[in-house]
């Protein structure tokens, strides 16, 4: 049975086509292709359902994010990425997840996940540096994840390695805005993200490992659903892999539109 969310973005698709065109000239998510997406709920779909969310099945997921992008394929690709942060997020410390959705369930959540800055312990938690590249859909996030290696006083990381997923609210990093100038999915808004000194509070953290690993950081937290038991490189993967579908689908379906109805100089179809 197609899933509610599924039907919902088949229904609002149109829109999402019609706002294609001022989402790549903006170099991100026009205003009206985020408030259709927020409209669907494909954002929610991972998201737990003691906050908002369906905690769906992976399956309704990836369904969703073809659909999306079929419409729109810089809007497929931010539900793509974006909304697997949901189902990490449901992993998390319950403290920050009161603090993204406690007021808000339709706040966003970007990345990534690049080991690319430094967290050095201190008291009750780490010091943040580092520059990251490629944070899809960031522009319309208020909270982000990011990849970072545990390091020493002197700002290198430490042997052997420690990988961590830190969470930062908006106040604490800065999207370069000038970052971002390509040719195709323009609209993704993929932008740099660098943060200075920033302090991570330790329960906005979690091991990196337990999330590859998928049920030791569901057990942590609580969760019982099967889909908070599976691993980040079965979830991670599924978003660009259906965002990447859904644009093939939806250049198909550009080019039957465009030929269906032409003719070869012998009048054949």
């Amino acid at each position: 049975m197609t899933h509610e969310v599924v039907q919902q973005v088949e229904a609002l698709g149109p829109r999402l086509t019609a706002a294609a065109d001022e989402t790549e000239r903006l170099g991100k998510l026009s205003d009206e292709s985020v408030a259709l997406i927020r409209e669907a709920g494909v954002m929610r779909l991972l998201q737990p359902k003691d906050f908002g969310g369906f905690a769906a099945h992976p399956r309704d997921f990836a369904e969703a994010v073809m659909a999306v992008a079929r419409y729109c394929g810089a809007s497929g690709w931010v539900c793509g990425v974006g909304g697997v942060h949901p189902w990490e997020m449901a992993l998390c410390d319950r403290r920050v997840q009161e603090e993204v959705w406690g007021e808000n369930p339709d706040t966003w959540i970007a990345s990534p996940y690049m080991p690319s800055g430094v967290a050095v312990p201190t008291e009750g938690g780490y010091v943040l540096n580092g520059h990251w590249q490629f944070s899809s859909g960031t522009d319309h996030c208020d909270w982000i994840f990011l990849g970072a290696m545990v390091g020493g006083a002197d700002g290198k990381p430490l042997m052997p390695p420690r990988g961590l997923h830190v969470i930062l609210p908006r106040k604490d990093y800065t999207i370069v805005e000038d970052s971002w100038d390509v040719v195709g999915l323009s609209g993704t808004g993929s932008k740099d993200i660098i943060v200075t000194d920033a302090f991570i509070p330790d329960y906005r953290t979690i091991d990196a490992t337990e999330v590859a690993e998928g049920e030791i950081a569901a057990e942590r937290a609580g969760r019982t659903d099967t889909v908070y038991k599976l691993p980040f490189w079965s979830m991670f993967p599924l978003g660009i892999t259906a965002a990447v579908i859904g644009i093939c689908e939806g250049l198909l379906d550009q080019h039957y539109d465009y030929q269906r109805e032409r003719t070869m100089a012998i009048g054949a179809k």
